[in-house]
């Protein structure tokens, strides 16, 4: 399965940081273009869900359960799987991590692994994958430096 990894260094305690997953968050991550409702945002530990809607330019419903969370003296993480995919994805998994990069920054790294059911589809998907993934660098640098 393809798997797309995007790291970003932002200010702050990788404690900070990930106290920070919240929906004032989300909503700084929303794609730059199309537009996409959150319908429903309970968290980032396990058991929480993320529902969202997307009106254009597709129009799809998304539906992430948050699978596990945890934290050790180095790094804070959470994992959403996606149980209503938008096609023609079949799989998504998606782990969020933040490491300890120094006592004033972070590491914010996105793991995505994902599948829509044909080998070459898989590898064709991977570019739109990152490209739609990665205008969140900049948000995250925005966003934990204040200036969101």
């Amino acid at each position: 399965m393809p798997t797309v990894v995007q790291k970003t260094i932002v200010p702050g305690h990788y404690t900070e940081v990930m106290s920070r997953f919240d929906i004032d968050l989300f909503e700084a991550l929303k794609p730059p273009v199309g537009k996409m409702v959150v319908e429903e945002f309970t968290g980032s530990e396990t058991g929480d869900r993320v529902v969202l809607r997307f009106e254009s330019p597709i129009k799809a419903r998304w539906v992430s359960d948050i699978i596990e969370h945890g934290s050790d003296e180095r790094s804070a993480w959470f994992v959403d799987m996606g149980t209503t995919l938008p096609w023609p994805l079949t799989y998504w998994h998606h782990r969020h991590e933040v490491n300890r990069f120094s006592e004033e920054q972070s590491e914010i790294v996105d793991r995505m692994t994902f599948r829509v059911g044909l080998g070459a589809l898989d590898v064709l998907l991977w570019p739109m994958v990152y490209l739609a993934f990665y205008p969140r660098k900049a948000a995250y640098r925005r966003y934990f430096s204040g200036e969101e």
